[in-house]
């Protein structure tokens, strides 16, 4: 392209963002760009004292969200999920959160049947034995989140890949990771193999996400091709009517029926969540099977993008945050 086609087409543009009056949009994107490129490193993070984790949190949410971070009255949802990362990360969410650990507590609160199938437990990658798996299965690291690989087919497994991926994950602290998760921070790393589910539907694996606060299931969260780029989401109520909101990911393409088995999901939502302000509880449903997904204390690290955005505060009024607190600072 010749330099004054270069021109014409920047004239274009700037012309199209002044008609519609997206000059300050586009600003504040460059702005988030340039902030973010001075983001500290992980090692900053896990190297700094506890005392330092709430002015290092507030410059985290400022870098990404652009906003001011209030902790001494904290109003919004995304706010809440902040405070509560610093003032209420115990030892039970450090146990829960570990995928591992998790699984007898599961038990006893709700029953074995609701669990995944453990394949295995492992303290590092060469010590799994591939030929005891069978040919279809997951592997996951405990101590955090997206830390999985999914094996569809044993032959396609890139054993040198996967070693790699697990030995950086094992030596790295997730809580440092993304915002100051410290129910994280003192999980013992371990590699875990669960049987491989599905549906037997062109949409994959659904994910049924209750938001419960005080034991309270509020709302559902309904996510399609999660930890994918196809990644989309629908919010229901209870009832299972659509609401008019969107949270970070596009409405998934397809609806979906209420499901058979929602009241029952429900109900182990309200007693997985009894103990705590605020958890989502996340359930697979797949071949009229209820499995149980995990307890998320901290949804998107506190950065969900609500829209319309009035729901960050909605949902920020469910949570009611203690007088007395467990503080990790």
């Amino acid at each position: 392209m010749k330099s004054f086609e270069v021109k014409k087409l920047i004239s274009k543009v700037c012309f199209y963002i002044r008609k519609k009056g997206l000059f300050h949009t586009l600003k504040k994107i460059i702005s988030r760009i340039r902030l973010r490129m001075r983001l500290p490193s992980y090692e900053y993070y896990r190297n700094l004292v506890p005392e330092k984790y709430e002015s290092a949190l507030k410059h985290w949410y400022f870098i990404h969200t652009g906003e001011r971070l209030n902790l001494d009255s904290p109003r919004t949802f995304n706010e809440k999920i902040q405070w509560l990362k610093l003032h209420d990360s115990t030892p039970l969410k450090t146990r829960l959160a570990d995928k591992y650990l998790a699984r007898d507590w599961i038990k006893e609160k709700i029953g074995e049947e609701y669990l995944i199938p453990l394949l295995g437990v492992w303290d590092k990658f060469d010590d799994i034995d591939f030929n005891t798996l069978p040919d279809r299965f997951v592997l996951k690291a405990n101590h955090g989140s997206g830390w999985n690989i999914v094996v569809r087919g044993k032959s396609k497994l890139d054993i040198p890949e996967a070693r790699a991926k697990f030995e950086h994950w094992l030596k790295t602290n997730y809580a440092f990771m993304a915002g100051f998760e410290l129910h994280y921070k003192d999980i013992k790393p371990k590699i875990i193999a669960e049987e491989y589910i599905e549906n037997l539907d062109v949409h994959g694996l659904y994910d049924y996400r209750f938001l419960c606060f005080n034991g309270e299931p509020k709302s559902i969260w309904w996510d399609v091709g999660s930890g994918t780029p196809d990644h989309q989401r629908d919010i229901y109520d209870l009832e299972w009517n659509l609401q008019p909101l969107r949270v970070t990911w596009p409405h998934v393409s397809a609806k979906l029926g209420k499901p058979s088995k929602l009241a029952e999901m429900i109900d182990l939502a309200k007693k997985l969540s009894e103990d705590f302000i605020f958890v989502r509880v996340d359930f697979y449903y797949a071949d009229s099977k209820i499995y149980m997904g995990e307890l998320t204390f901290t949804p998107l690290t506190g950065l969900c993008n609500w829209n319309p955005d009035s729901y960050n505060l909605v949902y920020g009024e469910m949570i009611h945050l203690p007088l007395h607190v467990h503080s990790v600072i």
